[in-house]
């Protein structure tokens, strides 16, 4: 029950959906009068997510009333926030699943049922930080050639290849039907391919994926031998645990898998409707955004609190909106558009807030382009760049295998909270904080060259800015030609026909989907324009070196199955492999001919590429300028066969009939793009990801893993161990108690990082985790890393201040090292608090400012928890960090303004004893006196009632498994 501000009732308002009448849900549209109706639609998610989730407690009434004012609340409240569900990576998925599984222990231990230990809600773990690089081969055309001459001489000089015609069989591929020992057709005698065994290939009739190479199966073995008892914890922990499903290797990244397969957009739980949210532990999680999903990143300890039943808390944000206006040149595509507002965002100081898109333009990109754009908010700072469902969403949603019945229910309940854009009206667009706007038009598409990728052209300009190259002087950009030679011509003879050079001729032009080029839209947009030149009646000359090199099967795939392909191979652009080729000098020498009349006629001839790299002779050393495009420019410069050339005004050549084309006659529209995208690339994708997550792997399905209801520990395990958070769980929580004769442990200074604190890599060979591994048989090639052995707490407290360059006052230098003062002694950090422990002698910590910045790190609190840490005295907390220590049970204190340990004369030396209260408030100040009678204040750095409870119950861990008792 809310009270509104007038004093008047009123209740959230649960209804019957349309013509689902079965199908309920929270209808808070209907809260609040107009308020409601402003919102942005992300925290109009916040809001319902407050609403529903309201008990009082974890969520009060006043949470859902201050986001309800956000208005006026921004960036001055805490409001807490229940998302429907968390994704994991197996890196920080792991420590959370051994908690869970140490707490049944635990629950058992007291007397409580273990069964009831489970998730509190959806949690998805996806095992994709495993695998490592052990074996690799790479696929190359051929191998450089840097002093001309014969080829293959050359490649029989440098590389151990076999040269050879590219004869590939079909091994296996079902229902093949065609000539699949056909050798591939090549439009010239001088081109040819090198072969490496077991590379990824295709049946050259269907070009379908063949089956795997034996690289990808020799990684896979590694990757299941090297993690076999990870993998079969989580399998255990799959079979027994309610709420958890794990993705098993080799299946997708995280935020790939989250997108394409994990995403509801709506939950329906037993009839009950609310929007899809997400935290995970991945920074690339707001990709979802793009979906009109909300999500962001967040640490261990927050994604296991969600886990546990608790919300994440968050500053009320600012909602930034960014206004997409006007239409996009024909000629952008999604990659200089999605760059184009990622700078502009950059430029906005949209640091810390949310960013939310509206306007006519959004309905111009495609669910492929607004993912990107949502990805890219680490890029510009953003939490999260929200894109609300719109008709466009459903038209993917479609494509991905939600059926009819699903979307009209999706369609009808976003409608009836109205969170639900409409893009066809711009009429009732929430109020947003501050309003940036793009302007689609003003994006214009470049092309960089001629030989350095940060020297920018757009292709308006090409042909005047070439034209001052030749005229400059010799440099990042000139040429240096003679004005009398600017418009010589070299006639040459090729395959018995006459052709003429001229500066500024196209002889190399390749295709790569290379970085952000392997955006489907942008090689689509190649094929495209390949199949309108070739039924207009367009060639590529044949001195032109074309190649076409896609970044893995799946692209060859997508093109094939799309219907372009043929019509890329027809202007010359054929596969040539997979791997880097073009663009780091790969590339078959240029005919005899072609390379002579270059060098007698001094001409700047032009490489054109989409690939990363253009350095001047980088492509062949005959070849001077080289330009880097998208892939449908590299085609139509390719038929062109020049660079001199104004693609908006100037004809690329004549086709049937004698009829002059122009770019723009053959240049695909985004409509056409969207819609390939949609029917052949999206549906094919995603339809193979679905199979392969319900089939599993073979190795997978095959590991074996215990069932029981309990884990079975195994002692001798370094991977997985059973760890001590749990050792003190009694049904009712004792007060807290003074902190008494406390030995400082370490004396830190400004800015010490989760890094510092917890590091992640490997695992130094004289370090205190090192010896321990040592004395349990293993070798430094077997320690692995500490991000892997995250699920051994006697190998990550050990870990913990083992950084390096960690700088300990008490040292004077950066080294891992402490002072333990009872002995005198100068010890490893672990060694040191393991002495404080035996002796009895509680430990704190002494630190500057900003204690705790970076990554959020669930260890980073559990660690120094375990080593026996009661309490943190530091100048300022990093945010986040701040509350990671609550939720562990060990208390933030922060000195009061102006004094830290130099002001007040402390040393660090002294023993500390702190006075906690019966009855603690948040934000209360604490008495500290230090053995040598200095007395001063701290404040106990605790925000509200929730976080004082989880302290004194000690911590979430504890404070939820009490609740299973």
């Amino acid at each position: 029950l809310f009270i509104s501000p007038s004093g008047t009732p009123y209740q959230p308002v649960i209804e019957a959906l349309g013509n689902y009448p079965q199908k309920k849900f929270y209808n808070v549209s209907k809260l609040g009068g107009t308020k409601y109706d402003t919102l942005p639609y992300s925290i109009r998610v916040l809001f319902e997510s407050s609403v529903r989730n309201c008990d009082g407690f974890l969520v009060k009434e006043t949470d859902a009333m201050n986001i309800l004012d956000w208005k006026t609340k921004q960036n001055n409240v805490e409001v807490p926030f229940c998302p429907a569900r968390v994704v994991l990576q197996d890196f920080t998925g792991i420590p959370a699943m051994v908690d869970f599984a140490a707490m049944r222990e635990a629950v058992r231990n007291a007397g409580g049922d273990p069964v009831k230990v489970n998730p509190a809600c959806p949690a998805d773990l996806t095992v994709d930080h495993s695998l490592q690089i052990d074996f690799s081969k790479c696929a190359i055309q051929n191998a450089p050639n840097p002093g001309g001459g014969d080829s293959q001489k050359a490649v029989a000089k440098l590389s151990p290849l076999k040269v050879q015609p590219r004869k590939v069989p079909c091994r296996g591929q079902t229902g093949c039907k065609g000539p699949c020992g056909a050798a591939e057709p090549s439009r010239s005698s001088g081109q040819f391919s090198a072969q490496i065994e077991n590379t990824p290939i295709l049946c050259p009739f269907h070009l379908q994926p063949v089956p795997e190479p034996e690289t990808v199966l020799k990684n896979q073995e590694m990757e299941f031998g090297r993690n076999r008892e990870r993998l079969q914890f989580f399998k255990w922990s799959s079979k027994v645990f309610k709420n958890i499903s794990i993705i098993p290797p080799e299946t997708g990244m995280a935020h790939q898998v989250n997108l394409e397969y994990l995403s509801r957009v709506v939950f329906e739980v037993k009839d009950f409707l609310y929007p899809d949210s997400v935290v995970g532990t991945d920074s690339h999680m707001t990709m979802v955004n793009g979906l009109g999903v909300l999500g962001w990143g967040v640490g261990g300890i927050e994604t296991e609190a969600v886990m546990l039943g608790m919300p994440v808390t968050l500053t009320l944000p600012e909602v930034v909106g960014c206004e997409l206006t006007g239409t996009a040149s024909p000629l952008a595509t999604s990659i200089d558009i999605v760059l184009s507002i990622t700078k502009q965002l950059r430029q906005a100081d949209v640091a810390g807030k949310f960013v939310e898109f509206f306007g006519s333009g959004v309905s111009q990109l495609s669910v492929a382009d607004r993912t990107t754009i949502a990805n890219m908010c680490p890029e510009y700072g953003a939490i999260l760049s929200f894109f609300p469902v719109d008709n466009v969403t459903l038209r993917h949603l479609k494509h991905t295998g939600f059926d009819k019945a699903r979307l009209e229910v999706i369609e009808a309940y976003l409608k009836a909270v109205k969170l639900f854009r409409n893009d066809e009206s711009s009429s009732g667009e929430p109020e947003y904080s501050q309003v940036v706007q793009v302007s689609l038009s003003s994006i214009i598409p470049y092309v960089s060259g001629p030989k350095r990728s940060q020297d920018r052209v757009a292709i308006n300009n090409m042909k005047s800015d070439f034209q001052a190259c030749l005229n400059e002087k010799s440099g990042v950009k000139g040429f240096q030609i003679a004005a009398e030679k600017q418009n010589d011509v070299v006639p040459v003879q090729y395959e018995g026909n006459e052709y003429q050079l001229s500066h500024g001729c196209v002889v190399i032009a390749a295709v790569i989907s290379c970085t952000n080029n392997c955006n489907p839209s942008v090689m689509l947009a190649a094929g495209l324009l390949a199949k309108k030149a070739v039924e207009a009646g367009l060639v590529v000359k044949p001195y032109i070196r074309t190649s076409l090199s896609p970044g893995s099967g799946m692209v060859t795939h997508y093109l094939s199955s799309s219907g372009v392909l043929p019509y890329l191979s027809k202007l010359g652009f054929e596969v040539v492999g997979y791997g880097c080729s073009t663009c780091v000098g790969n590339t078959a020498p240029l005919p005899e001919a072609i390379r002579n009349a270059i060098k007698q006629g001094d001409i700047v001839a032009c490489g054109v590429l989409s690939g990363t790299k253009n350095f001047e002779g980088r492509l062949c050393d005959c070849v001077r300028a080289n330009y880097l495009a998208s892939p449908p420019l590299v085609v139509a410069y390719a038929i062109a066969g020049t660079v001199r050339i104004d693609l908006e005004t100037e004809p690329l050549g004549t086709g049937i009939n004698g009829k002059s084309i122009y770019l723009r006659d053959i240049w695909p529209t985004r409509k056409e793009l969207h819609t390939v995208e949609e029917e052949c690339v999206i549906s094919s994708m995603f339809k193979e990801l679905k199979e392969r997550m319900e089939k599993g792997n073979k190795r997978w399905n095959l590991l074996e893993a215990p069932e029981s209801t309990l884990f079975p520990w195994d002692l001798k395990s370094t991977y997985i161990r059973c760890p001590s958070f749990f050792e003190k769980l009694a049904k009712e929580p004792v007060p807290p108690q003074p902190i008494e004769n406390a030995h400082v442990l370490l004396y830190l200074g400004d800015s010490v990082t989760t890094d510092h604190i917890s590091p992640a890599g490997s695992i130094a060979r004289s370090s205190a985790a090192a010896k321990y591994l040592t004395n349990k048989g293993l070798t430094p090639r077997e320690f692995n890393s500490y991000g892997a052995r995250r699920g051994n707490d006697a190998v990550m407290t050990r870990g913990t201040f083992a950084n390096i360059k960690l700088l300990n006052k008490f040292i004077g230098k950066p080294a891992p090292k402490t002072i333990h003062f009872p002995s005198g002694q100068t010890l490893d950090v672990f060694e040191a608090a393991e002495l404080y422990q035996k002796e009895g002698i509680p430990v704190i910590i002494l630190a500057g400012k900003k204690y705790g910045l970076g990554s959020s790190r669930d260890w980073a609190a559990k660690g120094p928890f375990l080593l026996g840490v009661k309490a943190v005295l530091a100048e300022s907390y990093e945010k986040v960090h701040r509350s990671q220590l609550i939720g562990i049970g060990i208390a933030p204190l922060q000195f009061l303004p102006g004094e830290n340990p130099t002001t007040l004369g402390l040393t660090g030396r002294e023993q500390f004893s702190i006075l906690f209260p019966q009855e603690l408030s948040p934000g209360m100040t604490l008495d500290i006196k230090t053995s040598t009678g200095k007395a001063f204040s701290a404040v106990a750095l605790f925000e509200n009632d929730m976080e004082l409870t989880l302290y004194k119950y000690g911590g979430s861990l504890n404070f939820v498994a009490r609740r299973f008792l």
